[in-house]
C-alpha cells in the first residue's frame, strides 16, 4: 500500500505535537512545514551572544495528565536534593525528586527543572502580588478609602450581577466588582490589546482567567496558609494561582527542537525557509499545499492529511477555491495584536528582594507593569525563568514586552530606538539606572495574539466552513484562532490525531478542547 502523508503547516507546539503524535500511533509519514528557521512558534528560544530569552513566558503546567507525561517522556525532571522522595502530578507519582533517577542540569542539557511561580503587578510605583491578596501590606499600598470602595463595589456586583454577560468588561465587573476591575484590569488589559474592554468578547476572559475570582483567591490563599503542597500540576488550582512550574533547562525552545529531531529521526521531516501560499483542494478534500522557499524555490507538497496552524484569516486567503462572499468577509475582519521584546543586559535592578544575607534580586518571573505613564506591558526576569538563560548570572536579563499592531509607529522603530525607548521606561518608574544597560536586542512577533473583537463573534462562519474539508485540521494558537497556551494547543493536536487513527470524521471534540477547566477530564 501506498504511504500516506499528512502535511503539517507551522512547526509551532501544535504542528510538532501532531508530528509526533502521528509517527508514534500511526502509519502516516509527517512533512512539517516552517516558515521561520525556529522550532515552537512563539514557545521558542531565542539566543543572543548565549543570552537566551523566552518569547512571552512558558510555563510548562498543565492540568491534563496527557499532556504532562508527553513532556516528561521528551525530557525528564530533574533531580532535586532534600525534595520528597517523588512527586504527584494529575494523580500519577514520579519517583525522580530525591531518588538519584533525575539528571543533574549542571551536568545535562536535556532536564526539566522545577521552579517557582511568582507574578507580581507593578501599580503605583509599588509591587502588588498577583493575585491580589487580602493582606495587610496590600490594603496599606491601597490605602484606606481605595480599599473601602473595592469591597463594597465587589459585594454590589456578588449581589447584583450583570446577567447578559457579553463583554469582556463586563466579565472582570462580575468577578471582580467595578472598583478593583478600574484599578488592576482596566488599564494594562487595554495596554494589551489596544482597545476598550467592552469591546472584547466575554469569551476571552473565560479563556485566560478562567474560574479565578476575589472568592477562588480568598479559597486559594487559607489552603496556602494551613498546608504545602509538592504537587507540581496543582490539578484543582486555577491556572493564575499556580505555586511551581516545570521548565526546560535552555527555554521552551528546547523542548520543541528536541520534538523536531525526534520527529526526524522517526522518519518524518521538517523543512525550515518554506512558507505555505497556496491550498489545492477537489472539492471539499485538500489535494496539496504550494509553498515558497525563501531562496525562491516553489514547490508542491501533496498528502493525505493537512494540518494548519497558519492564521486563519491567510488560510482563507490561500484557498485556490473562493471561500463564499460571507466567510471571506468574516475573515478579512479577523484581528491580531502583535508582539515587540526588548532584551536588555543590565548591571542590576534599583528594586531588590530583602533577605537576611542583604538585598538580593527580587524572584519575579515577570511584573504586570500597570503604569499608565509607559507604553511596555510586562517585563520578564529570565534569571528567574533558568538561571541557565544567563551565562554571567552577576547580570540581569530582563525582556520588556510591548504590545501593538503592525500599523503602529512602535512596530516601525529601530531596535536602536526601541532599545532607548526600554531602557527610559524602565528607569522613569524605578526598575533600573538607564546607565546601567550592558547590551540589548530587540525581536518582532506578527500575529501573536489573535483577538476577540472585530468579525470574532461570528467566528463560527469561517469554522464551519473550514470543517466542511474532511482531510484538513485547524490546531494551535492561530490555527483555531484562540489564545490557547500551548498544552491546549498541544491538546487539540493530539485530539485531531486520535481522530483520525479512529476513523472519526467530525471535529467537534477538537473545538471543544479548553472550553472546560478540566480539559474534559473527570473531575
Amino acid at each position: 500500500m501506498r504511504e500516506k502523508t499528512a502535511i503539517i503547516v507551522g512547526a509551532g507546539p501544535a504542528g510538532l505535537t501532531a508530528a509526533y503524535e502521528l509517527l508514534a500511533r500511526t502509519a502516516i509519514r509527517p512533512v512539517v512545514l516552517e516558515k521561520s528557521e525556529f522550532m515552537g512558534g512563539i514557545a521558542r528560544t531565542v539566543n543572543y551572544k548565549g543570552y537566551r530569552m523566552d518569547i512571552g513566558g512558558h510555563r510548562f503546567f498543565s492540568k491534563s495528565d496527557r499532556v504532562m507525561n508527553w513532556w516528561l517522556d521528551l525530557m525528564p525532571m530533574q533531580a532535586v536534593p532534600g525534595a520528597p522522595p517523588s512527586i504527584t502530578y494529575q494523580r500519577q507519582t514520579r519517583t525522580v525528586l530525591g531518588s538519584g533517577d533525575g539528571p543533574d542540569p549542571d551536568r545535562e542539557d536535556r532536564v526539566m527543572l522545577l521552579r517557582k511561580r511568582r507574578s507580581r503587578i507593578y501599580f503605583l510605583r509599588r509591587f502588588f502580588d498577583y493575585p491580589i491578596r487580602l493582606s495587610s501590606e496590600t490594603l496599606a499600598k491601597l490605602g484606606l478609602v481605595r480599599t473601602v470602595r473595592i469591597g463594597l463595589s465587589y459585594l454590589k456586583s456578588a449581589a447584583f450581577p450583570i446577567r447578559d454577560e457579553r463583554t469582556l468588561e463586563q466579565f472582570f465587573i462580575n468577578r471582580f466588582g467595578r472598583e478593583l476591575y478600574l484599578t488592576f484590569f482596566k488599564s494594562y488589559t487595554e495596554k494589551v490589546w489596544g482597545v476598550p474592554c467592552d469591546r472584547i468578547s466575554a469569551e476571552w476572559g473565560s479563556q485566560r482567567v478562567k474560574g479565578l475570582s476575589i472568592a477562588r483567591s480568598i479559597l486559594h490563599f487559607l489552603k496556602q496558609a494551613l498546608h504545602r503542597r509538592s504537587d507540581v500540576a496543582q490539578k484543582d488550582t486555577e491556572t493564575s494561582l499556580i505555586e511551581q512550574f516545570l521548565y526546560p533547562k535552555l527555554g521552551p525552545g528546547q523542548m520543541w527542537e528536541e520534538v523536531a529531531r525526534q520527529v526526524c529521526e522517526k522518519g518524518g521531516e521538517v523543512l525550515t525557509g518554506w512558507d505555505a501560499v497556496r491550498v489545492l483542494s477537489d472539492g471539499f478534500r485538500v489535494t496539496g499545499i504550494e509553498a515558497v522557499h525563501a531562496s525562491g524555490e516553489r514547490r508542491l507538497f501533496e498528502g493525505d492529511y493537512f494540518f494548519s496552524t497558519m492564521p486563519v484569516q491567510e488560510l482563507v486567503r490561500a484557498l485556490d477555491q473562493p471561500a463564499p462572499p460571507e466567510v471571506v468577509e468574516v475573515s478579512e475582519g479577523l484581528m491580531y495584536r502583535d508582539f515587540i521584546t526588548v532584551g536588555l543586559l543590565v548591571r542590576g535592578l534599583k528594586v531588590k528582594e530583602d533577605h537576611p544575607d542583604g538585598s538580593k534580586l527580587i524572584r519575579d518571573n515577570w511584573i504586570y507593569i500597570q503604569e499608565p505613564d509607559v507604553l511596555v506591558g510586562r517585563l520578564q526576569i529570565f534569571n528567574n525563568w533558568s538561571p541557565y538563560l544567563v551565562p554571567d548570572r552577576t547580570k540581569v536579563w530582563l525582556g520588556l514586552e510591548y504590545f501593538c499592531n503592525e500599523s503602529d509607529p512602535l512596530w516601525t522603530k529601530s531596535d536602536a530606538e526601541m532599545t532607548r525607548l526600554a531602557a527610559e521606561e524602565l528607569a522613569r518608574i524605578g526598575i533600573i539606572d538607564a546607565g546601567d544597560v550592558l547590551d540589548a536586542t530587540v525581536v518582532h512577533v506578527p500575529k501573536t495574539y489573535p483577538a476577540y473583537f472585530g468579525t470574532y463573534p461570528r467566528f463560527h462562519v469561517v469554522r464551519e466552513y473550514l470543517d466542511r474539508f474532511e482531510n484538513l485540521f485547524l490546531i494551535g494558537r492561530n490555527g483555531m484562532h484562540r489564545y490557547n497556551n500551548q498544552d491546549h494547543s498541544m491538546l487539540a493536536a493530539m485530539v485531531a490525531v486520535d481522530n483520525i487513527a479512529a476513523g472519526v470524521p467530525g471535529k467537534d471534540n477538537i473545538w471543544a478542547v479548553n472550553t472546560e477547566q478540566e480539559y474534559h477530564e473527570e473531575k
